[in-house]
């Protein structure tokens, strides 16, 4: 889950506008063969991150409870 964005003003704004909220569900799907960007899954969309912009975001591992029905359990796991 979401906790908070660590970033300057305008890519927070961008990023929110895009489902990156408090308490948002983010998932890593995959990453690029080289390593970077990587996929996430947030508000039924995807998006690629860099890995620069990605460790700015704070996020904490939800409960099996808090984790979506629609997310499929192997996937839920991938950002482990």
């Amino acid at each position: 889950m979401l906790i908070a964005l660590d970033l300057p003003e305008s890519v927070q704004n961008h990023l929110m506008h895009m489902g990156f909220v408090p308490d948002a569900h983010v998932t890593a799907l995959r990453r690029a063969p080289a390593g970077d960007p990587t996929v996430y899954a947030i508000d039924g969309m995807e998006i690629a991150l860099r890995v620069e912009t990605a460790q700015s975001i704070r996020v904490r591992e939800a409960d099996s409870a808090e984790v979506p029905e629609a997310i499929e359990p192997e996937l839920a796991g991938a950002s482990r």
